[in-house]
């Protein structure tokens, strides 16, 4: 017996064990989350390795920033949380701005981040990287936690996810020291501490009442308007809000990233008539939209002097009255509420009136027809418009091509031209107007829906993100870059009355952008003409290629700001 004793095995050398590193592998699978946007580093390099050997793909970005870009974009393509990965401190705050981003433009996204060791934090004893992150994050985003023990990994990720998808979608963080990464327990155990979140964001319905006051609100409207906005967009209930639309027979006026809800070319959009129908309007249902800088707050001369009366559909019940008085809140997740309405309306709903769907529509032919002319330029060296007129036909022959655009005369003339048939085609800068989107964006957008992304970029927007073309060519990622190049911000022109320096606003003069795309095997193309930038493009999108195309357009394009040149405080004082 004792000799029996002596050479059985401990309990302790059977048991099958699980570590931080697995239990994170396991708790996102579980989730179906199964793609990481980050850059690697200390301490999360192994964790890495082992999630991308674990069947989830790990997309290893050039900064943290442009991967928090594509994890808050991926959110709003998908409904899940975009997961981005972070080393600790520095590597943390880069994502953090991508965080803010998401929260602001209500993403769900879910920015994990290696910390140093707490007991060395809170006595500031000077580890390495040492922040106190949960502190920092929370005062920029929707929630922040923190786990420090393997067996609560399967809760954390669970209260991450849940709280960036549920209401209304937003930034979470999630802080992991390194030692839990390390921690070892009994698998089984471990198995059982992991949670499968079940109806993350459940349907919020409307109350009936709610529904029959905005009805007899909009049954009341002599000069209608629906505005559409990226909430709308991002609830995926296509159908039914193109068939609240028709059925209303109003106006409808998308927002930046609602265009393609229904296409731009549709009889009720009223984007090329915005002024008009803001100024004219006299009952306002916005769906999925805010009332905020984008729309001048809901007052002021670009709501002109016609009395208005707002109906507003939004998750958030503290939306409502945030800058105007609102006559019908309709809270409730997008999805019920339009359905709710729809059926309300009943078979029989008398549609918006006819003259004012008329004088919307003069008023939009009116404008379309002063501005195909511009569009059809072949100037040498290119405008804003001769350039966007080709990229205009490009996405009418591609609908299912992935739009992302940013700068600012860029942004706001794409925005413009550019009409969209499909919904969620057209990813932009979003509610802040940051800039650096652009990378990001299209690295998201390419392996999320495995759709031919073009990307029209200001040359001053695609500095912040620029490097991230290698990481484009390493995944060979089928996406097009237009770059506007006209030297400089806003335009290549400013001089320096002082001294020798350049102006603040102007860059190398006959930069080639190009070059940057063919150093990392890509395809770079130099354009000067529209019809040289028209078939660089068509070659680019067939091909799939990783591809860059410096569009040279007339240094003297362009105004200050582009269409926000207002929000630039100006002195009053001169020098004499």
């Amino acid at each position: 017996m004792a000799e029996a004793a002596a050479i059985k095995k401990p309990e302790t050398d059977t048991e099958e064990l699980t570590d931080g590193f697995n239990l994170i592998i396991d708790a996102m699978k579980l989730n179906g989350l199964t793609t990481i946007y980050g850059v690697p580093g200390i301490p999360i390099t192994d964790f890495g390795r082992m999630a991308q050997a674990a069947g989830i793909r790990v997309l290893s970005f050039r900064h943290e920033q442009n991967a928090g870009y594509a994890a808050a974009i991926a959110g709003f393509l998908t409904k899940k949380p975009g997961v981005c990965l972070t080393v600790s401190a520095p590597g943390f705050l880069n994502g953090l701005t991508a965080l803010a981003h998401a929260t602001t433009n209500c993403f769900p996204m879910i920015l994990v981040s290696g910390s140093s060791e707490r007991e060395i934090v809170d006595l500031q004893q000077g580890d390495y990287e040492e922040m106190d992150q949960l502190a920092v994050a929370k005062t920029m985003c929707k929630a922040a936690y923190r786990v420090l023990h393997a067996a609560d990994i399967g809760i954390g990720f669970a209260r991450a996810i849940r709280a960036a998808v549920s209401g209304r979608p937003g930034g979470v963080y999630l802080d992991l020291p390194a030692k839990l990464f390390g921690q070892v327990m009994n698998a089984e155990a471990g198995r059982k501490s992991l949670v499968k979140v079940i109806d993350a964001a459940p349907a919020q319905i409307p109350s009936p009442d709610s529904i029959k006051r905005a009805l007899d609100v909009l049954k009341g409207a002599k000069k209608p308007l629906i505005i559409l906005g990226k909430g709308a967009a991002y609830a995926q209930a296509d159908e039914a809000i193109k068939a609240l639309v028709e059925k209303s027979g109003v106006p409808f006026l998308p927002m930046s990233m609602a265009k393609g809800l229904l296409p731009d070319t549709h009889p009720q959009c009223a984007g090329a008539a915005r002024s008009t129908v803001l100024k004219d309007s006299d009952v306002v249902m916005m769906i999925g939209a805010r009332l905020n800088w984008l729309l001048s707050h809901g007052k002021g001369k670009a709501w002109g002097d016609a009395p208005k009366k707002f109906i507003q559909v939004d998750i958030e019940p503290r939306e409502m009255d945030s800058n105007v008085e609102i006559a019908a809140p309709v809270v409730g997740d997008i999805g019920s509420c339009v359905a709710a309405l729809l059926e309300a309306m009943g078979g029989n709903w008398t549609k918006g009136p006819s003259d004012w769907m008329g004088a919307v529509t003069a008023k939009r032919e009116e404008n379309v027809a002063k501005m195909a002319p511009r569009l059809m330029n072949n100037n040498n060296p290119m405008d804003y418009h001769g350039a966007l007129g080709v990229l205009r036909t490009v996405i009418k022959e591609r609908p299912d091509a992935i739009l992302v655009n940013e700068g600012a005369n860029t942004l706001d003339l794409t925005r413009g031209v550019i009409d969209m048939y499909k919904p969620r085609k057209r990813l932009d800068v979003g509610t802040w107007g940051v800039m650096g989107i652009g990378m990001g964006q299209c690295i998201a957008a390419a392996v999320e829906t495995g759709k031919p992304v073009l990307a029209i970029e200001g040359d001053s927007a695609f500095g912040f993100s620029g490097m991230e073309v290698e990481t484009i060519c390493r995944y060979n990622l089928p996406v097009c870059i237009v770059v506007f190049n006209n030297d400089g911000i806003y335009r290549g022109t400013d001089v320096n009355k002082a001294g020798s320096d350049p102006a603040t606003t102007v860059f190398v003069k006959g930069s080639r952008y190009d070059k940057m795309m063919e150093a990392f095997g890509g395809v770079g193309v130099n354009a000067t003409t529209p019809d040289e930038l028209k078939r660089a493009v068509n070659a680019a999108m067939d091909s799939g290629k990783p591809t860059l195309i410096n569009a040279v357009i007339d240094p003297a394009a362009g105004s200050e700001s582009g269409r926000i040149g207002n929000l630039n405080p100006q002195s009053k004082l001169k020098k004499k």
